[in-house]
């Protein structure tokens, strides 16, 4: 384990309490991940629905049942304390939004980490293309459509987007730029329009800050790893545990090692 790679500085800071917001632009260089915890009997399921929708689901981790640990994203990681905020869920249900999920745990659960937007938004400021969510150090915009995503058994439903504006000229180079990164939803899945994927108030999004277009903007649409969220609502398992949105786990991965050419 290297203490001194930003990483896991960073991890040990948030389970150490010290912070509970969003991780936007913290550990740059290191790629971020959505998190869903479920019980064992639906983990195969899930496993499943990320296969067969991996622009909002690319998955890049998965524990063994009752192993808080997964030491191929991070040597000493600790599912249970490294996100600023989970989310818990019964029934489909949002029950509470804990810091620390150690009374949670138990022996059958299964942890999935999911690549995240923080990666290729890293590519795009290396490239000059602002982002203003970021400038503003805010929360970007996220959006339920009316995208289907291909059912695996119990789960089904939405796909949820996040949105950044951009001038007509970054939005090819930002195409051309996150197609790269397909293990973190990888190219947009939709641009301008908003109406025509079901959004209909563009600034009042369904979670994160509501966006700043300016006229020489178009709205870009990225799949979100929020989706699973969706779908777990349909599925409905007893129990389910995942990241609050924007407060992601933070890895050891290298995003420079997530881009393919």
């Amino acid at each position: 384990m290297d203490s001194g790679n930003p990483a896991h500085q960073a991890r040990i800071e948030i389970r150490a309490g010290k912070h509970r917001g969003h991780t936007a632009g913290l550990a740059p260089g290191y790629v971020q991940g959505n998190l869903c915890v479920l019980p064992a009997d639906y983990a195969t399921e899930f496993a499943t629905f990320c296969q067969r929708n991996p622009k909002p689901c690319p998955l890049i981790g998965m524990s063994a049942p009752g192993d808080p640990r997964i030491p191929t994203l991070a040597e000493g990681l600790d599912i249970r304390t490294d996100l600023p905020r989970y989310r818990v869920f019964r029934n489909g249900e949002l029950a509470e939004e804990p810091a620390d999920i150690t009374g949670h745990w138990r022996d059958d659960l299964v942890a999935f980490v999911l690549g995240c937007s923080f990666s290729f938004e890293e590519a795009l400021l290396d490239a000059g293309i602002p982002l203003r969510h970021i400038e503003r150090g805010e929360n970007v915009a996220m959006y339920e459509t009316n995208i289907d995503t291909v059912p695996a058994g119990r789960f089904r439903g939405k796909m949820v987007v996040s949105m950044r504006p951009m001038t007509p000229a970054d939005v090819i180079r930002a195409i051309q730029i996150t197609s790269r990164f397909p293990g973190v939803h990888g190219a947009p899945v939709h641009i301008g329009f908003p109406e025509m994927i079901g959004i209909g108030k563009i600034r009042e999004p369904f979670l994160g800050d509501p966006p700043d277009l300016k006229d020489d903007e178009i709205p870009v649409f990225w799949a979100c790893g929020v989706t699973p969220q969706i779908a777990v609502a349909q599925a409905r398992p007893p129990l389910c545990i995942t990241h609050k949105p924007g407060c992601m786990l933070i890895t050891d991965l290298l995003n420079a090692h997530m881009a393919v050419f």
